[in-house]
This record gives C-alpha cells, sequence and structure tokens, in this order.
C-alpha cells in the first residue's frame, strides 16, 4: 500500500524525526503492559495473594489467552473502520485504569483468582484495541524498506526505555512503599501518557487506509493461512516471546533464590535494558547492509549464548553475571527490531496481492500470537517452580533446594533453547 507523502517519514524531511518518535512513544503502553505483568504478576499471586504457583502461572495465561481470538477481531474492526487513532484512544485510556485496578486486589486465595481473571480479561481487551490498530499503522505510514527498519529502531528504543522505567522502577515502588498498589497506579499514568503523547502526534500523519468491507472469521483465516511468509515469521517470532516471557517471569525469582539478593532484581534490568538503548543504531545499519534476516539470526545466537551462559550463575562473580545479562540485552533488541521491521513488508506484499486492506487483520493475528507468546512465559515458568516444589505463601516462605534449581533453569536453559529451536522456521525476507 503506498501511503501519501507527507505519511512518509522516508518522504518527510525532518519531521521524520517527529513522526518517528511519536509512533514510538507508544511503546510506553505496549512495553509496559509486556513487562510488567510478566514481571510481577507471578510473584503478586504467589507472595502476595497466596495463590498456588501452578494456579498463577495459568491465571496469568488464562486472560491473555483471549487475546489469541480477540485480536483478529480488533484489528478487522480498525480495518473496517478506515481509521486507527479512536482505537488507541479509548484502549489506552481503558487499560491505564483497569491496570491500576489489577494490582489493588484487597482479596486472597479464591476471591483473589476470580477478581484478577476478570479485572486482567479487561485489559487484554483494551490492550487489543491499542496494540492491534498501533502494529498495524507501521505499514501505513511508510512503504520504504530501509524507513521501516529505522522506524522500528526507534520504537524499540524507545521500548527499551519503557522496560527499564517500567521493569526497574516498579519492583523499586513495590519495595519502597510496601505494596503492589502502586506499581498499578505509577505504571497506569506512564500508559496515560503514551498513549496520549502518541495519538497527539500521530494525528499529523494522514490516514492511509481504505476501508474493507466484512469478512467472516473462515474468510479472514484463509487469508492468514495463504501467506506463508507471515506465517512462518509469526511461528518464529512467538516461540521467541515464549522465551523472553519465561526470563521476565524468572527474574523476580532469580535475585531471590539463586543470587540471594532481591535488590538485584532492579540491577539486572539496568543491565539487561541499558545495553539495549545503545546498540540500536548498530542493529539497525546490520539491517541495512546485511538485511533483517540476517540480522535476527545473530540476535537470536547471542541472546541464546548468553542466556545458557547464565545457569553457571552461581559460581560467577557478580561482574560475570551482569555482563551476561547485558549480552542478552543486545540480543534481546535484534530480536523485536528484525521480527518488527519485517512484518511490515510481509503486509504492503499482501495489501499488493490482493488489492484490500489487510493490515488490521495480519496485525490482529500478530499480536495475539505475541501476547500469547509473553502470556505462555509465566505460565511454563509457574509449571517449572511447581516441579521444583516452590512454596506459595502471602508472607514470604523458606523454598526447598529444588525451588532455587527450578528458578535458574527457568531463567537460563529454557529461554536459551526457545530462542533458536525456531529459527530453521524463519523465511527469507519479503520486501515491497
Amino acid at each position: 500500500m503506498q501511503p501519501p507523502d507527507q505519511a512518509s517519514p522516508a518522504r518527510a524531511g525532518r519531521s521524520g524525526s517527529r513522526v518517528r518518535a511519536a509512533y514510538a512513544s507508544g511503546s510506553f503502553v505496549t512495553g509496559a503492559f509486556g513487562t510488567v505483568p510478566g514481571l510481577l504478576m507471578l510473584p503478586y499471586l504467589t507472595d502476595s495473594l497466596a495463590v498456588p504457583a501452578a494456579v498463577a502461572g495459568l491465571l496469568v495465561l488464562a486472560p491473555k489467552a483471549w487475546d489469541v481470538l480477540f485480536n483478529p477481531v480488533a484489528g478487522r474492526i480498525s480495518d473496517r473502520a478506515g481509521t486507527r487513532l479512536p482505537f488507541l484512544t479509548g484502549g489506552g485510556i481503558a487499560l491505564a485504569a483497569l491496570f491500576a485496578a489489577l494490582f489493588a486486589g484487597p482479596l486472597t486465595g479464591g476471591w483473589a483468582i476470580a477478581y484478577v481473571a476478570v479485572v486482567f480479561l479487561g485489559c487484554a481487551t483494551a490492550f487489543a484495541f491499542f496494540q492491534v490498530p498501533y502494529v498495524a499503522m507501521a505499514a501505513e505510514i511508510t512503504d520504504d524498506y530501509d524507513e521501516r527498519t529505522r522506524l522500528m529502531a526507534w520504537r524499540m528504543a524507545f521500548l527499551a526505555l519503557a522496560i527499564l522505567v517500567s521493569g526497574a522502577g516498579a519492583p523499586a515502588l513495590r519495595d519502597a512503599v510496601g505494596g503492589y498498589w502502586v506499581v498499578g497506579v505509577a505504571v497506569g499514568a506512564l500508559m496515560l501518557v503514551g498513549t496520549l503523547v502518541t495519538v497527539a502526534g500521530m494525528r499529523r500523519v494522514p490516514a492511509a487506509i481504505r476501508p474493507t468491507a466484512e469478512a467472516t472469521p473462515r474468510e479472514l483465516l484463509r487469508v492468514v493461512r495463504g501467506s506463508r511468509v507471515f506465517r512462518l515469521l509469526l511461528a518464529v517470532f512467538v516461540v521467541q516471546a515464549v522465551g523472553l516471557g519465561t526470563m521476565l517471569a524468572g527474574v523476580d525469582y532469580f535475585a531471590r533464590l539463586v543470587l540471594a539478593d532481591p535488590g538485584a532484581q532492579t540491577a539486572l534490568f539496568v543491565g539487561f535494558v541499558g545495553p539495549a538503548l545503545v546498540v540500536m543504531p548498530l542493529w539497525q545499519r546490520v539491517g541495512a547492509r546485511r538485511g533483517k534476516r540476517f540480522g535476527l539470526l545473530v540476535a537470536s545466537l547471542l541472546f541464546g549464548a548468553a542466556a545458557a551462559g547464565l545457569a553457571a550463575s552461581r559460581s560467577l562473580p557478580t561482574v560475570g553475571v551482569f555482563a551476561l545479562m547485558a549480552v542478552v540485552g543486545v540480543g534481546y533488541a535484534g530480536m523485536q527490531v528484525f521480527p518488527l521491521a519485517m512484518l511490515p513488508d510481509v503486509i504492503s506484499a499482501e495489501e499488493k496481492a490482493s488489492g484490500t486492506a489487510r493490515a488490521g487483520l495480519f496485525a490482529g493475528v500478530w499480536t495475539a500470537g505475541e501476547t500469547l507468546g509473553l502470556a505462555l512465559g509465566p505460565g511454563v515458568y509457574g509449571l517449572v517452580l511447581a516441579v521444583g516444589g516452590y512454596v506459595a505463601s502471602s508472607g514470604g516462605a523458606e523454598q526447598p533446594p529444588g525451588a532455587v534449581t527450578a528458578a535458574l533453569i527457568g531463567f537460563t536453559a529454557l529461554p536459551a533453547v526457545l530462542a533458536v529451536i525456531a529459527l530453521p522456521l524463519l523465511p527469507r525476507e519479503t520486501s515491497t
């Protein structure tokens, strides 16, 4: 799809940076929602609301699994409407309010399970109406191959900053105040700011959407099944998202049980995200010179090797642990930039072939897979803890050796394997 000239950063001169910054600001919404629940939901449930570890893992998964069905619907709705911004506005504001309520649960045990399930489901629904149009817009802002890599590099730099602020700040706020409610309020406020900045900035970008006729669910699935390149790229991205979700869920347990230093959680996040901010220009150059597929392969192997090295954390000096986390962060940055830069290429090729607007549909399926993958991570980690004999409580409890081993494996070996196991499926690049 060819967007209007003024909508393309590649042809907008100095205004290109403003468009990129406005679009990238949405990462404060997606980054916060993708990070904080994966990081703190499991300990919030097991150590504050006294929910058993296995049940807590399923509870983290179940509401987000709703997105597998709903995200494509949200994409179809925005395609038919011919506009994205109203959905970003309403979805972002609703998400901010619901997220504040999510971590303010006044109940424990069975009632806590019901409360969190309902509110988390509301969060997932609101997030779908923000995230799906947000991802779809990337294919409509510009049709330039390299500009899309630059756009995604900006987005991932902002995402890394969002992860740093929310991932490092949320546990620090929890520990300073002594409760999870302040996490919900602070992160909800961050989401609200990200929403308003993105919507305000993207109003300058004319819509490049042709409203499309309504299609049945069967026809929508047929469209997705018909794109082999999209399906393969999505499969790789989802498997890697499970690994990333597993690592995020394990940071708190890794710091407390393996390193025996709860305060290390914040430092681990700084060591992880800080390098990602620095290397974004490097990954951008790799993509321009060697291609996006090559960049993703290198980033994934780098991530996997460093994560596997962390398995020796109990015998490594502290500086060695943080050095490996920094390498993990470098790989993580590339694992996010390149699939997201390849996605608009695939969408544009499919739209040119069909002559109809499909960005919302493909973005809906993509974000459904991403959300499911990130939600599966805590679920998998919760099951690993349960196998290791982790003891849930409302005030903390001494854990058996098996739980410590499970915390280590779930944080290192599992993410390493999941980062590389699907790479043989990676398709050749598709450019428009």
